[in-house]
């Protein structure tokens, strides 16, 4: 199949599953409340049902943030934040693996100067350039997009994961711990 049939069948999917979850008014429910609620029904389910909800709401465009806020407000922010490194964690990989199962390496089949030069920058460093752009762009899913089409292997997307998304992580963790504590919201 051709990179560019691979993008639109990629792109259809993508806006395809965002239509329907808007349609269907699901994509309403991806709040801070709903969230919270969800993280706290049990113990064991609540945060299995966070994590697929994290992995499903990056295929739809629902910032990690609103998850992350949610996990913090409801267990504080270590174990928030314990609990968004993980669904973070799974969320990107399972995009990785739908969206580079869909579209292939796609990226490198473009023929467009500006994109093979971006793509030669992350081949040189492949882990030094995720574990950056995980640290400024966190889970955006973008990003996990254009990872997972640009052919990067597994293991550095993994591991650049990994490694890249404590520190902002800990960060926005502390903000939102200080903003509930500003706002006077308990958790």
């Amino acid at each position: 199949m051709r990179s560019s049939h691979r993008l639109l069948l990629v792109i259809v999917f993508l806006l395809g599953l965002f239509v329907l979850f808007e349609a269907l008014g699901i994509r309403a429910q991806f709040n801070l409340q709903a969230l919270q609620a969800l993280i706290l029904m049990h113990p064991v389910a609540g945060l299995l049902l966070f994590t697929l909800l994290f992995a499903l709401g990056n295929l739809i465009q629902i910032p990690g943030w609103v998850f992350l806020a949610a996990a913090v407000l409801a267990l504080g922010r270590f174990y928030g934040g314990i609990v968004t490194y993980v669904a973070a964690c799974v969320s990107c990989i399972a995009t990785y693996v739908t969206i580079s199962y869909l579209g292939g390496n796609a990226l490198r089949e473009l023929n467009s100067p500006l994109a093979q030069r971006l793509l030669n920058g992350l081949d040189r460093r492949p882990l030094t350039s995720i574990i950056i752009l995980r640290m400024l762009f966190q889970t955006v899913p973008a990003l996990n997009y254009t990872l997972a089409l640009s052919g990067v292997r597994f293991r550095s997307y993994l591991l650049g994961t990994l490694l890249g998304l404590p520190l902002p992580i800990a960060l926005y963790c502390v903000f939102f711990d200080y903003l509930a504590i500003l706002l006077n919201i308990a958790h």
